[in-house]
């Protein structure tokens, strides 16, 4: 099969919204314009200097169906759950974390001043695994592999293959790509992203052009902007003269009904009043 490009489909701003205990945060992915993009759920990049943007942070909350995978830019979170796991989130690390039949943690900011920077992303779970036992997994920056090409574009490798460098998130059933590209002024790069997959990029830092190809231009693109992009096995990326930083994210869409209220992703109205009312109940982790 021949090598094929991906154009964009949709570029969408991210959206100001509120979320845990008044967070302040920018939503691209789980809004009025784009709810989903299977399997992906959520899109959110948390950024301030200012502690009363996110100081109350996110106390104790359930989860159940889906995993929610953290990425820091900057600063550090603090992470805690019923099961008594606890974790630091620090900058460049990563947690991915498979909620299963259901846990209850909470993610505290652990600074009263400065900036806090990253992203939150949500993964559906197919039906055959919403069910499952919750797990972390918690990897440190100096454990996730980082690929420096000689024209000075940096790829932290967060999941997936990049060449001959694969991510540490292993076990994950839509066999993700999560990568963290930084394109120096003028330079552009070709990314390889499994045919078939659903991917899309978010620009945090610096602008560029994404979609082209070496016979076309992309579309201009800048921080706070996401892109989503037709079917192909790879993305090039050209950085405008301020450099260009961005999310590359695929994975294996599931194809399955999608039924959520808050916290609870199912497969079925009946399954969410489910996990509503056994919270409610004090049954949830029953």
């Amino acid at each position: 099969m021949l090598s094929e490009y991906r154009d964009i489909e949709v570029v969408l701003p991210a959206q100001p919204v509120s979320d845990g205990a008044g967070v302040r945060l920018k939503r691209s992915i789980g809004t009025e314009a784009l709810d989903h993009l299977d399997p992906f759920l959520l899109l959110d990049e948390f950024k301030s200097e200012s502690a009363s943007d996110y100081i109350r942070g996110f106390p104790n909350h359930p989860h159940r169906g889906f995993e929610t995978v953290t990425y820091m830019i900057a600063g550090s979170f603090e992470h805690r759950d019923h099961l008594g796991n606890h974790g630091i989130l620090e900058p460049g690390s990563v947690q991915w974390m498979t909620a299963g039949r259901g846990i209850v943690h909470s993610e505290m900011p652990r600074q009263e001043d400065g900036l806090l920077w990253g992203f939150q992303l949500w993964v559906n779970l197919p039906a055959s695994d919403k069910l499952c036992a919750p797990r972390y997994q918690d990897i440190a920056a100096a454990a996730i592999p980082v690929v420096n090409r000689e024209d000075g574009t940096v790829v932290r490798v967060i999941a997936g293959r990049y060449g001959r460098v694969t991510g540490p998130v292993t076990k994950i059933l839509t066999d993700p790509l999560y990568l963290d590209v930084t394109v120096p002024a003028g330079k552009a790069v070709e990314l390889p992203v499994a045919r078939g997959h659903s991917a899309f990029a978010y620009v945090f830092d610096g602008a560029g052009e994404l979609g082209g190809s070496h016979k076309r231009q992309g579309m201009p693109v800048g921080s706070g902007l996401l892109t989503s992009f037709a079917d192909g096995d790879r993305v090039q990326a050209v950085a405008s003269p301020s450099g260009l930083r961005f999310l590359l994210v695929a994975a294996q869409p599931l194809g399955e009904p999608i039924a959520r209220f808050g916290p609870f992703v199912m497969n079925t109205r009946e399954e969410v009043i489910a996990a509503y009312e056994q919270y409610r109940a004090g049954t949830f982790l029953a």
